[in-house]
């Protein structure tokens, strides 16, 4: 099996026939073999009946069907579990992708050497209360992970398959699995420019709530990539920093009194100071850190995947 391809889906009954007809036509007249993974997320318009009279006709369409909506996140953490190509495609199935840029993004892997392409909808059909929140969320994603990328969120993407093996998408984190890909040590990522279509049925799936949920899943991508192992770094630092300046405020009000006292000049009482609530403040607060990186120390000792690594060979 050379490329599998793999499309969630929800509530998009009318676009699976054409998508289908679409990436099997790309397939056969660049001669790949292929598999197509439709991911089923609860569908309740008939969706999975299209998937099941796509399968009949190609035994090279495969299904997957949740019993409820649990995100796209999920579709692709299954889709990717599921995948027996050396290489894997996803993109989404409101044929806003197109499946005719997949040969070139498989070239730039095979020929390149990258390990994941990342599609970039340089010119957009969405409305603007979707594209700016993306070009921020894009803007912040870079400045956070050092991958420059333009276009984190595109749905069509080319990879190795180690790569989407190695890596686990949950909650909304398929935003960013390009800084997943990173921290799990794939850092040849590349970008290409890729057509984006106007959507031609139905409506975006996509809420409100993605201005919420997008920020806080890259903190946590980020911060997970970066202090998974290691969380008494980042949390027992920050505490040691604070603690510091806190006893300073806090030595520096001691050695004033006790000159003041031996030099007879007038010195307000320490209570008094508002150093004194200073150095307090920073002390507790540093105190709390420093203890809740101990905790996650503890926590991490006692975790089952505490000593799980990504072995790329062994002899």
């Amino acid at each position: 099996m050379e490329i599998s391809i793999v499309v969630p889906l929800y509530n998009e009954v009318e676009s699976l026939p054409e998508l289908h007809e679409w990436i099997v036509s790309v397939m056969e007249a660049n001669k790949f073999t292929y598999e197509i993974i439709f991911v089923d997320d609860g569908s309740k318009d008939g969706s999975w009946d299209a998937v099941l009279k796509l399968r009949a006709s190609n035994t090279n369409v495969r299904g997957i069907k949740f019993q409820r909506n649990y995100g796209k996140s999920a579709a692709l953490q299954k889709g990717f579990e599921a995948v027996k190509g050396d290489y894997v495609v996803t993109l989404d199935a409101d044929l806003q992708d197109s499946p005719e840029e997949i040969p070139e993004m498989i070239r730039m892997i095979k020929e390149d050497g990258y390990d994941m392409i990342s599609g970039w909808k340089k010119k957009r059909y969405d409305p603007l209360s979707k594209t700016i929140p993306t070009k921020l969320y894009n803007w912040t994603a870079r400045k956070l992970t050092g991958i420059y990328l333009h276009d984190f969120n595109c749905g069509l993407k080319a990879y190795r398959s180690i790569v989407v093996k190695s890596i686990e998408v949950y909650g909304d984190m398929h935003r960013y699995i390009p800084p997943l890909a990173k921290y799990a040590g794939f850092n040849k990522i590349g970008e290409k420019v890729v057509q984006h279509q106007a959507r031609k049925f139905g409506t975006t799936k996509f809420g409100l709530n993605r201005f919420m949920n997008g920020p806080l899943d890259l903190l946590s991508v980020v911060f997970i990539g970066k202090f998974g192992k290691k969380p008494m770094h980042f949390f027992g630092a920050i505490g040691t920093l604070l603690f510091l300046i806190g006893f300073g405020f806090a030595l520096y009000l001691g050695i004033d009194k006790i000159l003041s006292f031996f030099s007879d000049r007038l010195s307000p009482l320490i209570a008094q100071r508002t150093e004194f609530y200073i150095a307090l403040t920073a002390m507790i607060i540093g105190s709390q850190f420093f203890l809740a990186g101990f905790i996650a120390e503890l926590i991490g000792r006692n975790s089952s995947s505490r000593n799980v690594y990504l072995i790329e060979t062994e002899i």
